[in-house]
């Protein structure tokens, strides 16, 4: 691997690190508010909410400018959604400026890998950067967990300013303070990334003009006949799991009778597991054999559903180390081939801002539904229940999907496997 490509991880820990640890740190700043159980449940929705909305304008704005820069800019962005939140402005609305970050954070992050590294590297690359992610989101819910409990944050509070009143006097946040300290660091790493060879492209200066071209990028990718089956999938896979979080939370208080920090450890279990399928992927798989992971996605939906039958944590564990596993396995190679094939049709940045698009709308689409559903009284084992079954009758479908182009489009599909054997992009 090139030099530059540690440095990006570096820079993606941190920052990640700081996400996750954040999330816990909002949920328990609304718990401790008195603020209703769906306001929780709606924080995953709203960190997707300018994914969504800007999902026109960050790709375009990550080809035009260095990714180092715009990685460097992001986590400046989440900082100020951290003080928004220390300074009194609703989280929820300040937890969707911080996702605003992330969403101009993702294309940069992403695209400088298919512009940094040979195709032959990309799951490799992917699955290091998924694993690295995954073991800062282990230990962003596991430091989210710790920092608004009571043992670290009396400590934290009791740290006094001579002759300042900083107002700082609940545990979230003080969580909050200590975070911002982590995205600081992130942003040091981006400064350090290097600039790739990869020519820019600049913006249209018609905001009209930027729709129109990523509604035409769109369209290209979920046209392709891999990229179409990669993105269906992607989109499944992270538009669950980004909800799976709050589910985990949920589900910890209603079976288990779990506090916050207690039911983040839970969190991280999902994660470790998470984390160990995307390195065995990155070391197993090729890019050309992506496609074999679909059946998965219907197994692990249905083991979605068995989580209602459990009880006690000794089975938890595993339980949620095998889902999570599961999920790592897929994802690696799908996001790998997905990058490929959009790299190949309209460029790094705008090909990621359009998986973020898709990826995002289903957690927004998927967190509604269940805000909704926790808003009208239905328990998180509803909840789970439709989750598992959205997953497994979803992936049934993407695979007959693939199934039916391999038949009608097998010259096409041949050649495109044939290009991801290939490390020509």
């Amino acid at each position: 691997m090139k030099k530059g490509f540690y440095t990006i991880m570096s820079a993606q820990f941190f920052s990640s690190l700081a996400d996750n640890a954040l999330f816990v740190a909002a949920v328990e700043l609304l718990r401790t508010s008195g603020q209703p159980e769906w306001q929780r449940a709606a924080l995953v929705p709203m960190f997707a909410l300018f994914y969504v909305i800007l999902a026109p304008l960050v790709g375009a704005f990550a080809d035009a400018v260095p990714k180092g820069r715009v990685m460097f800019v992001s986590n400046l962005i989440k900082v100020a959604g951290c003080l928004m939140m220390l300074f009194g402005v609703h989280p929820l609305i300040s937890y969707a400026v911080v996702g605003l970050g992330a969403a101009a954070y993702s294309p940069a992050k992403y695209g400088i890998l298919t512009e940094l590294l040979p195709n032959s590297q990309l799951v490799k690359a992917n699955g290091w950067i998924e694993g690295l992610t995954i073991a800062s989101i282990i230990l962003g819910v596991l430091l989210g967990g710790q920092l608004v409990g009571q043992a670290v944050s009396r400590m934290m509070l009791g740290v006094d300013m001579p002759m300042l009143d900083t107002g700082i006097d609940t545990a979230p946040e003080a969580a909050i303070v200590s975070l911002i300290a982590l995205y600081a660091i992130a942003a040091l790493f981006n400064l350090k990334i290097p600039r790739t060879e990869a020519p820019l492209q600049p913006m249209t200066g018609s905001v009209v003009a930027l729709v129109r071209d990523f509604s035409s990028c769109n369209a290209r990718l979920w046209g392709d006949k891999l990229g179409q089956i990669s993105l269906g999938t992607t989109t499944l896979i992270w538009g669950v799991s980004g909800n799976f979080r709050y589910i985990v939370l949920a589900w910890a208080a209603a079976a288990l009778g779990y506090g916050t920090t207690q039911a983040s450890a839970l969190v991280g279990v999902v994660a470790i597991g998470t984390a160990v399928g995307a390195v065995v992927a990155s070391m197993r798989m090729r890019l050309d054999q992506a496609t074999k992971v679909i059946p998965m996605g219907i197994a692990m939906g249905l083991l979605v559903i068995a989580m209602n039958f459990i009880s006690n944590v000794w089975t938890a564990a595993p339980f949620l180390l095998v889902l999570g596993a599961i999920g790592g396995y897929m994802v690696v190679p799908m996001n790998a081939l997905l990058q490929h094939r959009g790299h190949n049709l309209m460029g790094a940045g705008r090909s990621i801002a359009v998986q973020n698009f898709n990826e995002q709308a289903c957690i927004l689409a998927l967190g509604a539904f269940y805000t909704g559903m926790t808003k009208f009284g239905l328990s998180a084992f509803t909840a789970i229940t439709v989750f598992g079954l959205v997953v497994a009758g979803s992936m049934w479908v993407i695979r007959r999907w693939h199934a039916s182009n391999c038949v009608r489009y097998k010259d096409e599909v041949d050649h495109l496997l044939a290009l991801a054997r290939s490390d020509k992009h």
